[in-house]
């Protein structure tokens, strides 16, 4: 972008110094031609601040309320989304009701899924209580995701897959799937390996690469979604799933770790303005990871404790809306929009055009 029309966007004289903690708006040429229209979906939690919602919900075609789950009898919890559901619809963004295999320590439960997939009257059970909620609440669709799936239970998840996709169906419902990052059909792991990415995006109306988390709270200091490694997991999706059914998952947050690494500590969730927040508080320059298209900045906390920190800006988000470009797919998925980004919803409106219902 030419910085004599950032100047004059902003008011300010070309032989003026701009100084930390100034704002600059970057208004993007409108005749610029948008290269697609494409998906977009946001998964969102019930105590998301309204104020954020009603920002982004004009970049969204679908809202993912986040989360029911059940327990082994196919029995729903319950959550407050009316709210959320009301506010998506009347911004003709379409609400998806989100189903998980967490469990009661609050994560996700392989033996919980293994009695779900091998007990028939209580996948009936689920997938009735599922119908039940959407057609009382007013839900468009539904998202399934089940993580660590033991690898014995795979061809029984993708028939509870194509069980619900028929009664979705019938009721004129879509059916979305949550899929981890995979490298390769023979990818090792109790995370990966029930999760066939072939049949899932044969049955599934979309799937949703879960293409983050490489950095996370639990691990050392990383980029959270280096683009090097989500373009290896999109190079084998391509060859496995229709392009028109692929969103790419996009992280809208970043962590704080601090070190050394220490196997058990975990690291602090930040949000991308606060990561800024803390570079500038602690006076500290922010880089950037060309290879991983990432920035990233060092800081020694009041305790003299050091720490590193991994978010995403403006450059690592286009670098990630761009391979929608190269890969011709569907369209993106964030996870999640709760916290204040608005340079992700401004790049994704000047690249794209947003499919609504």
């Amino acid at each position: 972008m030419d910085y004599k029309k950032i100047a004059e966007d902003n008011k300010i004289p070309l032989d003026k110094t701009l100084v930390v903690g100034q704002t600059i708006v970057v208004i993007p040429d409108t005749n610029t031609r948008k290269y697609k229209q494409i998906t977009v979906n946001g998964y969102a939690f019930t105590n998301i601040d309204r104020v954020i919602l009603d920002d982004v919900l004009p970049s969204l075609t679908y809202l993912s309320i986040f989360r029911y789950s059940t327990d082994p009898d196919g029995n729903l919890n319950t959550i407050n989304d009316e709210e959320l559901i009301a506010i998506a619809k009347g911004n003709d963004v379409v609400p998806i009701m989100v189903i998980t295999n967490i469990g009661l320590e609050d994560r996700f439960d392989s033996d919980l899924a293994h009695a779900i997939l091998n007990n028939e009257d209580a996948q009936n059970r689920l997938i009735t209580n599922i119908l039940s909620v959407m057609r009382l609440k007013g839900y468009g669709g539904l998202n399934i995701d089940f993580e660590y799936v033991y690898p014995e239970d795979k061809e029984a998840y993708i028939n509870f897959l194509k069980k619900a996709k028929t009664e979705l169906e019938k009721n004129n419902y879509l059916l979305s799937v949550a899929l981890v990052p995979k490298y390769s059909d023979d990818q090792e792991g109790l995370l990966y390996e029930a999760h066939d990415y072939s049949q899932i995006g044969e049955i599934a109306d979309y799937v949703i690469l879960m293409t983050y988390e490489w950095g996370y709270s639990g691990g050392p200091a990383r980029a959270v979604a280096p683009v090097n490694l989500v373009e290896r997991v999109l190079d084998y999706a391509t060859k496995k799933i229709p392009n028109n059914k692929m969103l790419l998952g996009i992280p809208n947050y970043g962590y704080d770790w601090t070190l050394p690494y220490v196997e058990g500590n975990l690291a602090r969730s930040v949000g991308n303005y606060e990561a800024v927040d803390i570079a500038n508080y602690y006076r500290q320059s922010i880089n950037y990871d060309y290879e991983e298209q990432s920035p990233y900045f060092n800081y020694y906390d009041s305790d003299s404790f050091e720490h590193e920190v991994w978010f995403e800006d403006a450059r690592s988000i286009q670098a990630k809306l761009e391979l929608v470009i190269k890969y011709n797919i569907e369209g993106v998925s964030y996870w999640k929009i709760d916290k204040f980004f608005p340079q992700n919803y401004l790049i994704l409106n000047h690249l794209f055009a947003i499919k609504n219902h």
